[in-house]
């Protein structure tokens, strides 16, 4: 297959399944046991990584821009701490700025996990069986949200919610745990309406993939011929099929609709294990 396809092939997988709740990381292992090593042993195959991380940050920024700006706008153009009393009446005194804070401390455990068990859960990614056995934990943490029924607006986040939604998406390190599954579902599971859930899983994920793509990029880029050709288009193919992904999610979720893709986890899982282990 020429290396340009396959790139293709690995952007589009990386932006569907960063945002679909099926696990990017455990498709790309998947991918990678189907379609061989040669790809990945290229020079370039930390840059496509770092563009394919990158390609998937850009649909949030541009899906939630008007979020992203409110949240801007409260954090600078609003008088300092001490004119509302206390750091943490400021905060709590506009919703977008506690909205920032919250992503900023769920992103504390996500942050420790990733940087202190980093080897550990880099192992996981040669090995096609725990892969499957994560996928059907995805499974059933989405089927577990089938009963929970559509709340009016839930308010402000609470701080321990925040931080046991960013122990989830820490968790999913785990090749084969969906990010975007295990905050939506356990933002759903604490009591979040279906909106808010969303809302706070994908703006959770810009902090996480900036920190991916330092973590993958800390140790420099291997010098050698860089075929950008393949580098371009699986940077377009992760952006434009993961803003199709996020779009068609977020819908799916206020509908209620999250725990349908346990149907195509079980399979997915079982087959994987049963071709390609």
């Amino acid at each position: 297959m020429p290396g340009w396809l396959q790139a293709l092939l690995l952007g589009i997988i990386q932006g569907l399944t960063e945002f679909l709740p099926v696990s990017s990381s455990g498709h790309l292992v998947l991918a990678q046991a189907a379609l061989g090593d040669d790809f990945f042993a290229a020079d370039s195959a930390v840059l496509f990584d770092l563009v394919l991380h990158v390609g998937t940050l850009l649909p949030v920024l541009v899906f939630y821009r008007r979020d992203l700006a409110a949240i801007v706008g409260s954090l600078t153009a609003s008088p300092g701490p001490g004119a509302a009393g206390s750091p943490l009446a400021w905060l709590k005194a506009d919703r977008n700025r506690w909205l920032a804070a919250m992503v900023v401390l769920a992103t504390i455990p996500t942050g420790l996990m990733g940087v202190l068990l980093e080897d550990h859960f880099e192992r996981l990614f040669h090995s096609v069986y725990p892969v499957a056995g994560a996928l059907l934990v995805t499974a059933g943490l989405l089927w577990s949200t089938r009963r929970v029924a559509e709340r009016e607006t839930s308010g402000p986040i609470p701080a321990r919610h925040a931080l046991a939604i960013g122990i989830a998406q820490g968790l999913a390190i785990t090749p084969g745990i969906s990010r975007s599954g295990s905050t939506i579902a356990a933002g759903l599971l604490l009591g979040l309406d279906r909106e808010s859930a969303a809302r706070y899983s994908f703006l959770l994920s810009i902090p996480a993939i900036l920190g991916a793509v330092v973590l993958k990029a800390k140790d420099g880029i291997p010098a050698g011929t860089i075929d950008w050709l393949a580098v371009g288009v699986g940077f377009v193919g992760a952006a434009v099929s993961g803003y199709a992904a996020l779009v068609f999610l977020v819908a799916l979720v206020k509908r209620g609709g999250l725990h349908h893709f346990a149907w195509y986890l079980v399979p997915a899982a079982i087959a994987a294990a049963a071709l390609l282990g």
